[in-house]
């Protein structure tokens, strides 16, 4: 009896450090509230922790999975502890919070909400290019949404996607002070992630002269597999090495304008390091586009997000790594 029970004891040992290597597992109820130590993300103990999940497509195109089913398909099926909310600022002819902010929170307000309810965590991005042109929406947006949710810590702020070719000192650096002060009067602590010049790529700039006398801010670094490779890993490491803490909020297994193929050994590459080195990721995206990029097939509905015969084989290669 003391035998079968010693080995029924190891058994769960056993099962229970294999089962921690999923991202499903590993939710707000397990972590908590999450904080900057160095270059690590840490729960509210003080341990690292990595989160791992999806990125939402940009809300006004894909609005049909601004839902709690979809939510709920990222966490049971694609194994995910974090979901990224991809707020469009600007668009032309499809509007966006700038056209329609009451669609745009709308929308947000179901991820995020069924993000709490799924006990995961949930990045709200404000999807631009050029949101230091939009600094008084940017401010009004981030206001409301820190308001909204101030100390919840599920929560995660992303105050700027994708910047393109900009300035690091002169023009990015302010525009997140500004947004850092703004989200800091209403919610004090919980992460805020700061998007970094040539499409959240150049983080070495970031790294030679980072925001200083702020606490749990972190810096973006998006790639995608086929068009980035070790030139932007050796970038990304020099940055770490110098103190700056990464967050990969966006990443493709495909080359960057979204088209296949699958390069699977270089994102292998991205995924070993990433995990060496306790750098959260977020795949791009929960879509049904006809393109590489996506994780679903053309014609998924929400409530076959993340179903087995619903993904590509982008979404079937993410879901599996999520696991590991």
């Amino acid at each position: 009896m003391c035998v079968f029970i010693l080995l029924s004891f190891t058994l769960a040992c056993f099962l229970d450090v294999s089962t921690s290597l999923d991202a499903g597992f590993e939710t707000v109820g397990e972590h908590g509230k999450l904080s900057v130590d160095g270059v690590d993300l840490v729960d509210q103990v003080g341990e690292k922790v990595q989160l791992k999940g999806m990125s939402l497509f940009w809300d006004v195109w894909m609005p049909q999975y601004y839902n709690k089913d979809s939510v709920n398909g990222i966490h049971d099926l694609c194994r995910s502890n974090v979901v990224r909310a991809a707020v469009t600022v600007n668009s032309d002819w499809d509007g966006g919070y700038m056209q329609t902010p009451s669609s745009s929170l709308q929308r947000l307000y179901a991820v995020v909400d069924a993000a709490i309810a799924d006990d995961i965590y949930v990045i709200i991005d404000w999807h631009d290019h050029d949101a230091d042109q939009h600094l008084s929406h940017s401010i009004e947006f981030f206001d409301t949404v820190s308001k909204k949710y101030s100390g919840v810590p599920n929560i995660i702020y992303e105050t700027y996607n994708e910047p393109t070719e900009k300035d690091w000192s002169s023009v990015l650096k302010p525009y997140h002070e500004t947004i850092i002060k703004t989200i800091r009067k209403n919610d004090p602590d919980n992460i805020i992630i700061l998007g970094t010049p040539t499409w959240s790529q150049a983080v070495d700039q970031a790294a030679a002269d980072p925001i200083t006398g702020q606490k749990n801010i972190m810096y973006s670094l998006h790639f995608y597999a086929g068009t980035h490779k070790q030139w932007l890993r050796d970038t990304a490491q020099g940055a770490l090495n110098k103190g700056l803490p990464l967050f990969v909020t966006e990443y493709g297994t495909v080359n960057a304008d979204g088209n296949d193929p699958v390069d699977e050994a270089e994102s292998r590459l991205w995924w070993n390091w990433l995990d060496e080195n306790n750098i959260s990721y977020v795949n791009w995206a929960i879509s049904d586009k006809a393109e590489g990029a996506s994780a679903l097939k053309p014609n998924t509905n929400a409530g076959q997000v993340c179903r087995n015969e619903a993904l590509t084989q982008s979404g079937k290669l993410v879901v599996a790594q999520n696991t590991k």
